[in-house]
């Protein structure tokens, strides 16, 4: 088959920055809210070119195709079109920055124009410069005796061009000041809102810093560093700990080669090709932009707006489950009935009762679980702490390589350590990127478990702004399944075969494969939906177009990055993608299969990606209670009905709002999740609070004898009622 049904990966990604933009121009949102958007296309940008844009400057040294390119794009190809798509994106940043800048004076708020600052407030900014700056500031003169200081990734410098005062024929001498270490990000006019950023502030008065030096030009520029630091086998041969490895990698990824140099406006061309040339970045990566460099302010300007209400989102609090009796053992109702929580509209508090119950049930013998990323201060740490502290036999998977959390994970698994808790790294060639956890119980002689397996990370903080799904059950053959994979994981193998559970990199692939395949089958009458963050992997699109060209029906949800375009006539006509990107990051993963008696319904860790399928541990589980199932697929329809945040992809591979049709309500998925997770926590709420009113009128008719025992027991009772 042709290759006219393939988007190229980077160029795809660059499309799903370009729709995170896009809300940064909605006004519907609340105009701080909007502030945000262009911060996260900033950061995703950022990470962008550390990771993928690093990678494809490693691979052009060798001029090589990327294997996992559909398009057969050179690496050397890619990254000129990389640059031209971004050139073309800032300024719609900058646009978007100065529009909602521009809304935020109302509020009082405003960002000056250093050009604009009248004697008095040239005045005040220059004494609080000289007091409060240049003392702390590090001064770097490049020249033969000083060779150029080292320049971190993603820090902001101002530059200078400078030569003797009173001296034309002198030698002209570059200067570098660093504007990000320890200095605030901004300083506010005293009495105003309005404020100048650090780095705005040492480009105005750089003369001071320069006394018996003629300032020729000045900028303000940022670089960014090549980040993508890959695990080198030969020191698995090393007596040395892992964790000790990755503690060095970590360090060496912040010497790396720069991959991007920022300016901010126009810079003279004098010093722009100094700093180009000293860092040796060429000029299709030079970027200048009006928009500040990096956004790390928006904390300090939080603070001086959050009394203003009708700038940000209105608070949304994640509900308890209406599923879960809060004054039952949790551990007793999985071993009931299956449970499914769906972050962020539920709380993870609920799962983390779970952890807290399982390290002091004295039936529980062991806990294992997978950690890939957590909080800085995490609640699930402390109850593996506290469950290994109880003498309970605890296992940590802590995947050291979870990019960008790398020192996080060695701290934290340090902490279980030193607790007493079994701490083991992964594998040497795999990430271990499933949520898996396994709760052991003996009763006697029988031995049962609790398994929970989800699509995100145990981290209390991302479990409020992604969408995710977690199951917990006491199902056996999960247990045994999970038993299984941990068995493997601590000898360093993977999994060849599961009962129920599906395992990558050996056991999940072939299984979508197979039940594509299967679908095909049916033809007209086959269906497959499929929600997840990323579609990239060659054989499953392949197979996906082959299954369209049968007649089966297909749905896709990708929020991010989709290298198989919808619609094209002959090849994937049948199948529909759609794009949701809105307050909440969608990250939980659902594949359907089927409808009717054959359904099936998976929940996942996994990305249709090939790192996910075949470099990766990734564990998929079946939704076997039907009224689960039926509560995923359910969220998985919702969500395609979306008209609000929902973009459709068209058959050139372009993205647009999806328009509601004549009469058509209109449907935010999102905050329609949220609307029935308030109705439903608040309808268990009266149901339980029923029985509580009943009591409390049966204990009155008690002899009064008896009711003194019982009183304060009534009150508190009736102050749950009350609430």
């Amino acid at each position: 088959m042709g290759d006219k049904f393939y988007d190229n990966r980077e160029l795809s990604w660059l499309k799903f920055n370009a729709r995170v933009l896009e809300e940064a121009f909605d006004e519907e949102t609340p105009l701080f809210e909007r502030l945000r958007f262009v911060q996260i296309f900033c950061s995703n940008l950022d990470e962008f070119f550390m990771i993928r844009v690093g990678s494809l400057h490693d691979k052009m040294l060798f001029d090589s195709k990327d294997t996992e390119n559909k398009t057969n794009m050179t690496a050397r190809e890619q990254l000129t079109e990389i640059a031209k798509r971004v050139k073309q994106l800032l300024p719609v940043k900058d646009e978007a920055y100065a529009k909602i800048m521009s809304g935020l004076t109302a509020y009082g708020v405003e960002h000056i124009d250093p050009k604009s600052l009248t004697p008095e407030e040239d005045a005040y900014f220059r004494a609080f410069f000289a007091r409060e700056v240049q003392p702390l500031l590090f001064t770097g003169v490049v020249d033969k005796k000083h060779p150029v200081p080292f320049l971190k990734s993603g820090e902001v410098y101002v530059g200078v061009t400078i030569r003797k005062k009173d001296d034309a024929a002198s030698k002209v001498t570059f200067g570098i000041l660093p504007a990000s270490e320890n200095f605030p990000k901004l300083v506010w006019l005293p009495g105003t809102g309005r404020f100048l950023l650090t780095e705005e502030l040492i480009a105005r008065y750089a003369e001071l810093v320069f006394k018996n030096f003629e300032i020729m030009s000045r900028c303000i520029f940022r670089v960014t560093r090549n980040a993508d630091i890959t695990m080198d086998e030969g020191l698995y041969d090393h007596d040395v700990d892992f964790r000790d490895i990755m503690s060095d990698l970590v360090k060496k990824r912040k010497k790396l080669q720069p991959v991007r140099l920022e300016f901010s406006g126009t810079p003279d061309p004098s010093i722009s090709g100094i700093i180009a040339k000293t860092l040796k970045v060429k000029d299709n990566f030079i970027f200048c932009q009006s928009a500040p460099l990096t956004m790390g302010f928006l904390s300090a300007l939080e603070r001086k707006l959050e009394k203003q209400d009708d700038l940000f989102f209105t608070p949304l609090t994640p509900q308890k489950s209406p599923e879960i009796d809060q004054k039952q053992p949790l551990i007793e109702q999985i071993q009931q009935h299956d449970i499914m929580l769906n972050y962020p509209y539920e709380n993870i508090s609920q799962f983390i009762r779970l952890l807290e119950e399982a390290a002091e049930n004295p039936d529980v013998v062991s806990i294992k679980i997978t950690l890939y990323r957590v909080a800085r201060d995490s609640k699930i740490i402390s109850a593996l702490t506290r469950a290994a502290e109880n003498g309970k036999d605890v296992l940590a998977l802590v995947e050291l390589r979870a990019r960008f959390d790398e020192e996080n994970n060695i701290g934290w698994s340090k902490c279980l350590e030193e607790a007493g808790v079994t701490v083991i790294y992964g594998l040497e060639e795999l990430k271990v990127h499933s949520k898996l956890l396994l709760i052991t119980l003996r009763s006697g002689n029988d031995v049962s478990y609790i398994t929970q397996v989800g699509t995100g990370n145990y981290n209390e903080r991302t479990s409020k702004l992604y969408t995710d799904l977690t199951l917990m059950t006491a199902d056996r053959d999960f247990g045994s399944d999970a038993s299984v994979v941990f068995n493997a994981l601590a000898v360093g193998n993977t999994v060849e075969s599961t009962n129920k559970l599906l395992v990558a990199p050996k056991g999940l692939k072939s299984r979508i494969v197979e039940f594509i395949d299967n679908e095909i089958t049916y033809k007209k009458d086959g269906y497959i939906g499929i929600k997840i963050n990323s579609l990239t992997d060659k054989d499953i699109i392949e197979k996906l177009a082959e299954a369209s060209r049968a007649g089966v029906k297909i749905e896709l949800i990708v929020r991010g990055i989709c290298c198989l375009i919808a619609g094209v006539e002959g090849e994937t006509e049948n199948i529909r993608v759609i794009s949701i990107v809105g307050r909440f990051l969608e990250h939980s993963r659902i594949y359907i299969f089927g409808k009717g008696e054959r359904r099936r319904v998976y929940i996942s860790s996994a990305d249709f990606m090939t790192r996910n399928t075949e470099r990766r541990v990734e564990v998929a589980a079946p939704l076997l209670d039907k009224k689960i199932a039926d509560r995923a697929v359910n969220i998985f329809e919702t969500m395609l009905r979306d008209n609000v945040k929902a973009r459709e992809q068209d058959s050139e591979g372009n993205y647009h709002h999806v328009i509601p049709k004549e009469g058509e309500p209109r449907l935010n998925s999102q905050i329609y999740f949220y609307e029935q997770a308030y109705k439903a926590a608040e309808e268990a709420q009266n149901a339980q609070a029923e029985p509580e009113k009943n009591e409390v009128q049966t204990a009155a008719q008690k002899p009064a004898a008896k009711l003194g025992n019982d009183r304060a027991t009534l009150k508190v009772k009736a102050r749950r009622v009350r609430r």
